[in-house]
C-alpha cells in the first residue's frame, strides 16, 4: 500500500537508478526504459543515477514514476489527503499536459539547506496506444534556483509530459543479463526488479499458454551442500498449486554452478501442469529461470525452454 504523504514518493524515485546518456532539452526526451517523456526545462539532463532529469550544478531534480494504472487509486489518495507532513502551501488543482489532464499538487518543504519548491504531476493514460500507466512526475527546485526555473517555466515543462508504448527493447537493454535465444517465445512484459516473462501464444494471459520467466535475484548459498533446498524453496514461491517436486539435482548451467529442478503442479485455473526450474549460482546472487507448459506439450516444450536457458549471458 502507498503511503499517504507524498514525501516518501521523493524516496521511492530516488532508487530507480538508470544508467543513461544525456539528453538535450530542445525536444521531448523519453528516459530509457520509461513511457514517460517531457521537455526537460534549462540545463535539466538525463540523470545517471535515477529515473529522470537532474540540472547538478543548482540541486533540482526531476523524478519520473512509471507504474502501472492500478496504482492511481492510491496515489490521488495520497495527493488529496490533508495529512502532508512537512510540506506547506499545498495547492491542488486540474492540468493539462500533452497526453491529457492530470492533477498537479505544489509545495515547499524545508531540506537542511532551506526552502525546496516541489511539483508533482500526477495523470493516467487514457485511450490511444499507451495501456496500463500511471504517472507520477515531480519537480524539485531549491530556493537559489527558484529564479532560473520558476513556477512559469516548471509549469511549461510539465505541460509538455507526454506518453509511449511501452519500449521493449530499451527495456531489455537494461537487464543486467541478456537473451540472445527466444526459441519462438516473445517478450510479454519486462519486470522493473530485473527479470523478463516470455510467452508462447497470441494472448497475454500466461494461465493458458505456456511461459517462462527470466530473473536476477540478491544472495545465494556458497556452500554446494545447500544449494539444493535454496532451489527448492525458491520453487515453493510459483504463484502454482500442488507443487510435486520429481526431479532436483546439481547441474553445470553455462560453465557455471546450478541447479534443475521439475515438478508437477497445478496452475491457477484447476489444470495440470509441468514445469523446470534453473538456478544458476553467482558470487552475489543467483539467476533464476522458470519454465511452465501443460503437460501434453512438455516434451517438445522443455527442449525450447533449454534453449532459451542456455541463451542468457551475463552482461
Amino acid at each position: 500500500m502507498l503511503r499517504r504523504s507524498l514525501v516518501p514518493l521523493l524516496v521511492l524515485s530516488a532508487v530507480l537508478i538508470f544508467q543513461v546518456p544525456a539528453a538535450g532539452a530542445a525536444e521531448t526526451v523519453f528516459p530509457p526504459g520509461l513511457r514517460i517523456g517531457m521537455q526537460p526545462p534549462g540545463d535539466f539532463t538525463v540523470s545517471k543515477r535515477l529515473a529522470g532529469f537532474e540540472d547538478t550544478e543548482r540541486n533540482a531534480i526531476i523524478t519520473v514514476l512509471d507504474l502501472p494504472a492500478r496504482a492511481y487509486e492510491d496515489l490521488a489518495r495520497s495527493a488529496y489527503s490533508n495529512d502532508q507532513k512537512g510540506v506547506a502551501d499545498i495547492k491542488r488543482e486540474s492540468f493539462p499536459f500533452e497526453s491529457g489532464i492530470g492533477v498537479l499538487i505544489t509545495g515547499t518543504t524545508n531540506e537542511g539547506g532551506g526552502p525546496i519548491h516541489k511539483w508533482f504531476l500526477l495523470a493516467q493514460a487514457v485511450g490511444g496506444e499507451v495501456k496500463d500507466l500511471t504517472a507520477l512526475v515531480q519537480v524539485q527546485v531549491p530556493d537559489t534556483a527558484l529564479s532560473v526555473y520558476s513556477d512559469a517555466v516548471v509549469r511549461k515543462a510539465l505541460a509538455s509530459v507526454t506518453f509511449r508504448p511501452t519500449p521493449v527493447k530499451e527495456q531489455l537493454g537494461l537487464l543486467p543479463f541478456q537473451l540472445t535465444e527466444l526459441a519462438g517465445f516473445r517478450v510479454m512484459q519486462v519486470l522493473p526488479a530485473g527479470g523478463v516473462i516470455l510467452t508462447d501464444g497470441p494472448s497475454d494471459d500466461i494461465t493458458t499458454q505456456p511461459y517462462m520467466i527470466v530473473a536476477v535475484g540478491p544472495g545465494a548459498p556458497t556452500e554446494p551442500s545447500e544449494r539444493g533446498r535454496f532451489a527448492n524453496d525458491l520453487l515453493a514461491t510459483a504463484p502454482l498449486a500442488d507443487i510435486k517436486v520429481q526431479l532436483s539435482e546439481p547441474q553445470r548451467i553455462n560453465n557455471g554452478p546450478g541447479h534443475e529442478t521439475r515438478a508437477q503442479a497445478t496452475g491457477p485455473r484447476g489444470t495440470p501442469v509441468s514445469l523446470v526450474q534453473w538456478v544458476r549460482f553467482g558470487s552475489n546472487g543467483f539467476l533464476r529461470i522458470i519454465g511452465v507448459s501443460s503437460k501434453d506439450n512438455w516434451d517438445a516444450m522443455f527442449n525450447r525452454f533449454r534453449a532459451v536457458r542456455d541463451g542468457v549471458d551475463p552482461r
